[in-house]
């Protein structure tokens, strides 16, 4: 073997290596995407569908706006921005003179009103001894009409055989028709004191005191002036935390002013915007995995699907898309996607209104 001979031999025998190298590594390379693409395919065929998520999610809750349902100045301000309050707790305190005052009239009419109808009562029997007393009048002018009657019809069959004068009949008929006119004023006498107490009996008649319109009506506004007076302070309608309170004392609040607002951070729950096309299998009652930013992945929390909303976002948006417009793209819209979350896994990770959040569906789910 020549020196050239053996120079070439020493010379192929790193090239060979290297492409041994390369050929090993493009195999190892080929079983590695086909590796990957067979577990990509037990994925997707296993797991693939099961499950539709999105991080456009966020905290929501049934906020509770605290207004005054009366006017007035703030004479204290007990709760404090970020405290934690109780339902029925004071919040807001108004002045409460004029309710005072306005309670105190309301009691004085009460007052009047009862004496008043008291005083029907005992006019009703004062109208009925008058009834009476006109019923004996009428009797008695009856009796004087039927005996001057009688004397005048026994002077007038005298007359003719001249054993009564004529100034005696004469004075027969005035004393009958005087007798007619009385009894014609008994009887009138009579309908008036009649009518005075059925008049006075329709304002009593068919109800006890308590019960009696012109009681009834007073004890109306001693209730209104006591509730007046009630809201003068203003108390948590919820359990929660006070959030964007614009309320200071000596203010002067009108009824439904907002003064501050009160957060259930207990009964919070996720609106995850999902996309139109994610929700094909989306049901009433499915489980969810969430995620918030503010604990990280550690901490998860767990819902259920407890509704889908009515439209989109765009559709309820204060200047909706003209889709009928001849310059139209189309875009992929979301629809919000109520989720309640667990109590005890609230308790222990509060959340607050408007936190973000990761929502993961877990459609194989029927509900």
């Amino acid at each position: 073997m020549t020196d050239t001979t053996v120079a070439t031999a020493a010379a192929t025998s790193p090239a060979r290596a290297a492409n041994a190298r390369r050929r090993q590594l493009l195999t190892w390379l080929a079983v590695a995407v086909a590796a990957g693409a067979v577990g990509y395919g037990v994925y997707a065929l296993l797991f693939a569908g099961r499950t539709v998520g999105t991080d456009n999610a966020y905290v929501g809750a049934e906020t509770a706006q605290v207004t005054p349902l009366v006017a007035g100045p703030v004479a204290a301000v007990p709760a404090k921005e970020t405290q934690w309050v109780k339902i029925g707790q004071p919040l807001v305190q108004l002045d409460d003179s004029d309710a005072k005052i306005a309670v105190a009239q309301a009691e004085a009419a009460l007052g009047q009103a009862v004496r008043k109808v008291k005083g029907y009562a005992a006019n009703d029997q004062a109208l009925t001894g008058q009834v009476a007393a006109r019923e004996a009048d009428l009797a008695r002018a009856q009796a004087d009409f039927s005996r001057a009657r009688t004397d005048l019809q026994r002077r007038q069959n005298l007359s003719d055989s001249g054993a009564v004068s004529g100034e005696e009949l004469t004075t027969a008929k005035n004393q009958f028709a005087a007798a007619q006119a009385v009894v014609a004023q008994a009887q009138a006498n009579l309908r008036a004191a009649q009518g005075q107490r059925e008049a006075n009996l329709v304002l009593i008649a068919g109800a006890s005191l308590d019960e009696n319109p012109e009681v009834a009506a007073a004890r109306a506004q001693l209730d209104a002036a006591k509730l007046a007076l009630e809201r003068t302070v203003i108390r948590s309608p919820i359990d929660g935390v006070v959030s964007k309170k614009q309320v200071q004392v000596g203010q002067e609040v009108q009824a439904g002013t907002p003064l501050m607002a009160v957060v259930p951070v207990n009964a919070v729950y996720v609106d995850a915007n999902f996309k139109e096309v994610q929700l094909k299998k989306v049901r009433i009652g499915q489980p969810v995995a969430l995620t918030s930013d503010l604990y990280g992945g550690g901490v998860k929390f767990h819902g259920r699907v407890v509704g889908l909303s009515g439209g989109t976002g765009s559709a309820f948006s204060l200047i909706p898309a003209q889709n009928a417009s001849g310059n139209w793209i189309k875009v992929v819209q979301r629809l919000p996607v109520r989720i309640a979350l667990d109590p005890r896994e609230l308790a222990a990770h509060p959340l607050r209104v408007g936190l973000s959040m990761k929502a993961k569906i877990d459609v194989s789910s029927p509900r």
